[in-house]
Parts: C-alpha cells; structure tokens; sequence
C-alpha cells in the first residue's frame, strides 16, 4: 500500500467516525533480538516488583494508588487528544470543508457551524478563513 492510498484512507476513516475512532499506527523501530530479550526481561521484573508491592499495601492504599493511576491515564489522554496530529488532521479536514472541520473540532451543531457552513455557500475563502480562525482560537 503505497503512503499515498495509506493517507487517504486515513482521512476517509477520520471523516466517517470521527476523531476519537480514528488512530496513527506508527512501526516501532528495529532492535537487535539481544535488545528485545533484555527489555522484555526488565518489563517482566518490574511487574513482579510491582504486584509485589501492592501486596505490601493496605486495600486503603491500593484504592489510593488505583485513582491516581486513573487520573493519570486521563491527564495522559487530555494530552493526546491536544496533539499536533490531531491539530493537523482537523486542517485537512477543514480545507476540504469548512463546516465540517468546525463541527469536528467543536463536537456538536454551534451557531459557529451554521456561519461557516453560509460563509462558505456564499464563498468557498471566507468560510474557510473563518473556519481555520475558530479552529486555532480567534474567533
């Protein structure tokens, strides 16, 4: 599959399910099979160390441990979801249609959606301008 169909089928994906479906897999690199082995190893002591040390903790502590890890992985998806991928995406999206690229990056039917969708039945530039400015924040 060449980049180029590899691309397009992206966008296709991202346009039909939205942004929160949509994912880059990106190969991992590729390391030596000793490399591997030694990771592998490594991974593998430090999760007996730590069911180890869970066993050590209280139930109050687990619960404890337990919630930070959730806020954790919720800060960690806040912080991909405000990538640059994403931002990049949304502008492809947004130069191929205005409105569309505003309702993605606003989630739902806002009075912003309808001046971009008219902006750009009058004229494809002004709804794209605008669109792009609501997209980073100026409008």
């Amino acid at each position: 599959m060449s980049t180029r169909t590899f691309t397009l089928s992206f966008i296709l994906v991202f346009l039909v399910f939205g942004s929160t479906h949509a994912a880059i897999v990106v190969p991992a690199s590729v390391t030596p099979a000793s490399e591997t082995a030694t990771t592998e190893a490594a991974a593998l002591e430090a999760a007996r160390e730590y069911r180890e040390s869970l066993k050590e903790m209280s139930g109050k502590e687990r619960r404890e441990l337990k919630r930070e890890q959730r806020k954790a992985v919720k800060k960690a998806i806040e912080d991909y979801r405000d990538a640059d991928t994403n931002t990049l995406l949304l502008v492809l999206v947004t130069i191929l249609l205005p409105p569309l690229g505003v309702l993605l990056y606003e989630g739902e039917l806002t009075s912003k959606f309808w001046i971009a969708l008219l902006l750009t039945l009058l004229f494809y530039l002004p709804g794209l301008i605008y669109a792009l400015l609501v997209i980073f924040g100026n409008a």
